[in-house]
């Protein structure tokens, strides 16, 4: 399927190793569709967990996405500053239904100062048994996470100091205006 076009929004959904639902996003603007990479941006959306469990992102969020990354990135802007947490995981396909993915776990949260931490360590080691990754999974993701922390260090793609400004603003510009007509005023 072709990608959505700016504007669309889409829903986002996240899977496990073993196929089932692990999360879903409702709703998502697409902000920039390229031949290989998706950027959307969504503010208070509405988060489903695979075990049915429902929750509001807290902030406005950019996600980044690519064909032949295995990670995606989320740019969160909190009250302190731009945070980013990025999921090692395939690359993104989209169909009717979402834009789709394999969350393989491990997870780098970069904080508004700079600190690094990678996440989730044990559940990646616990579900690398229980559903079998294999060392080619081990070893795509190894190298993906390097290329990640490569990303972090030297300001590319979503870590790069203009993206979030520039990209928020684009997302500004496309929403629909709220509509504060009042009956009866022209």
């Amino acid at each position: 399927m072709a990608l959505p076009k700016e504007g669309d929004y889409i829903a986002i959904q996240s899977y496990k190793h073993n196929g089932n639902l692990h999360r879903t996003w409702q709703s998502t603007m697409v902000v920039k569709t390229e031949q290989n990479i998706l950027i959307g941006a969504n503010d208070r959306t509405l988060i489903t967990e695979g075990d049915g469990r429902k929750w509001v992102s807290r902030e406005p969020a950019l996600v980044y996405f690519h064909k032949k990354y295995w990670f995606n990135i989320i740019v969160m802007f909190r009250p302190e500053g731009i945070a980013y947490y990025c999921n090692l995981a395939t690359p993104f396909i989209i169909d009717r239904e979402a834009l789709k993915y394999i969350d393989y776990d491990l997870d780098v949260k970069v904080f508004p100062d700079g600190e690094k931490r990678l996440l989730d360590v044990e559940e990646y080691a616990l579900n690398k048994k229980r559903w079998n990754y294999g060392e080619k999974i081990d070893s795509i993701l190894r190298d993906s996470s390097l290329e990640l922390l490569e990303w972090i260090d030297k300001k590319k793609g979503p870590f790069a100091p203009a993206f979030p400004k520039i990209w928020y603003e684009r997302y500004q510009q496309m929403r629909p205006i709220k509509n504060n007509y009042r009956r009866g005023k022209q």
